[in-house]
């Protein structure tokens, strides 16, 4: 559960912080709801603030909703991008909420959010005091250290040295400290090492680990669960299926949506991701591979498993090539003649690599079930193509310059033949199998109790009551505002 024990003396610290810098901190109900239960002054400061302005009013944009534009936007329906069957090869319909449009311009700003709030408004965090840690394999410790600066605190993120050097220009400008930990995407025990000798030798720093902190989780069951189902919705009209959602796995945070639309279309399934190099749900595996920002080699600690209906294992090649036919503009002109709008291919940059492993996740369930055009499948673009310029580089460096003809092949190979290899669907004992790999690192590692984890798969109430945890969250919230005399 999420401790929301009071501590009043580390409380009186942050209220008077938050008092003195002008900072309201938003609910779960106004990130789910935000044009509805925003403030009026908080709107009109929004209309003269840019997305990514380091302003405590861009708190009031951790939402789905935003306007997609980068300065003085309010709100509007979920931002969504459907992927046309021209470009993926299936009838089925596949759409894709867009994480560009949050500040940062990730989705990780909200699971970071929502791991530090419980914290703050119970005072078991002294922002004056302390220092806000987030590790991270990328997206994370960006959203961690801007919400940290927001409501002024430091930080120190920390990452593997391998990820883009987008994200370290980028954290360099608002982190407080940069650790880089040695590997890849895949190399998170890395960063577990470095997390525990900060936790033994700097006693101001507090650990805020995506992989274990029930916040992650319920801002996606919450916040996420709640826009996939107005996007759904939407899309559905008077007639149509929702098939299910498919999610890399990550921190495992965003499978908390899968939590939430069972309970609104229980006949819906969840498909959770990893790379086919490092397979670790589907075979026990390990190894590096280029998906950034899905994390690996264990089972997050905040994952449901037992609402986990498929694996798949995403070939990394196929979300590189996915990439370089988005964006260059050879990829780009084959596109079209292919028969894919020009307003759809213009929108494709809000697709960034683990963006890419999404769609080629829908595209596999599309083909595993046999789906129709009235069926529909949701999933994520977490972040966009900002971050990932570097890469495209590389690759024309080590690949050479992106043809038509190359564009031909890869669209061909590695889009519409996709296939459903590596798609496992989990019986009862597949999932204990996945559920039972957490042991080895949380609790012979990371000291959680053998009991805990029987509960997260035994107890029928266990994730449950994680979920009903968000509005005894808001009532803190609430609480914090009106100490601070700003509500």
């Amino acid at each position: 559960m999420i401790d929301l024990t009071v501590n009043e003396d580390k409380l009186k610290n942050a209220v008077e912080l938050a008092r003195k810098r002008g900072i309201l901190i938003p609910t779960f109900k106004q990130m789910k709801d935000p044009d509805r239960h925003t403030p009026d002054k908080i709107k009109e400061k929004l209309k003269k603030t840019g997305l990514w302005d380091i302003d405590p009013a861009n708190l009031f944009r951790i939402t789905w909703k935003n306007e997609p534009k980068k300065s003085g936007g309010l709100y509007g329906p979920v931002n969504t991008l459907e992927f046309p069957k021209e470009f993926t090869g299936v009838p089925a319909r596949i759409i894709a909420l867009c994480g560009k449009w949050f500040p940062t311009g990730a989705h990780k700003v909200g699971a970071s959010f929502a791991c530090l709030i419980p914290r703050l408004v119970t005072g078991q965090f002294d922002p004056t005091a302390q220092k806000a840690v987030w590790p991270s394999t990328g997206n994370y410790c960006r959203g961690g250290a801007y919400n940290a600066q927001l409501l002024g605190c430091e930080s120190i993120a920390i990452l593997p040295q391998g990820m883009s050097k987008e994200r370290f220009e980028w954290l360099r400008n608002v982190a407080g400290e940069i650790i880089a930990t040695p590997g890849v995407e895949s190399n998170v025990k890395e960063i577990y090492d470095e997390v525990a000798r900060i936790r033994a030798t700097r006693p101001e720093a507090v650990i805020f680990n995506q992989f274990e902190e029930m916040g992650n989780h319920l801002w996606h069951y919450t916040v996420t669960g709640s826009a996939m189902e107005e996007a759904i919705r939407s899309a559905m009209g008077t007639r149509g299926n929702f098939a299910g959602a498919v999610v890399t796995s990550g921190s495992a945070g965003t499978t908390g949506c899968g939590d939430y639309l069972k309970e609104v279309f229980p006949k819906s399934k969840l498909g959770v991701g990893e790379a086919m190099q490092c397979p670790t749900m589907s075979l026990n595996g390990f190894g590096d591979h280029r998906i950034e920002g899905i994390g690996d080699k264990h089972i997050p600690w905040i994952h449901n498993v037992k609402n986990t209906d498929l694996v798949f294992a995403i070939d990394d090649n196929i979300c590189m090539a996915m990439i370089r036919l988005a964006n260059e503009p050879s990829g780009k002109e084959y596109l079209r003649s292919a028969g894919v709008a020009d307003d759809f291919i213009e929108k494709l940059p809000l697709m960034g690599i683990s963006g890419a492993a999404n769609i080629a996740m829908a595209i596999k369930m599309a083909k595993y079930y046999e789906l129709t055009e009235d069926d529909i499948i949701v999933t994520v673009l977490t972040d966009s193509m900002d971050m990932y310029g570097s890469r495209l580089a590389e690759m024309r460096e080590k690949l050479g310059a992106y043809t038509p003809v190359r564009a031909a092949a890869d669209h061909e190979r590695w889009v519409l033949g996709i296939g459903i290899d590596g798609v496992q669907e989990t019986g009862y004992y597949d999932r204990k199998r996945i559920h039972n790999l957490k042991y080895f690192t949380w609790v012979e590692q990371l000291g959680k109790s053998v009991e805990e984890l029987e509960a997260q798969w035994y107890d029928r109430d266990y994730w449950t009551n994680v979920h009903k945890m968000a509005d005894e969250i808001d009532e803190k919230i609430e609480e914090f505002n009106r100490r601070t005399g700003l509500a």
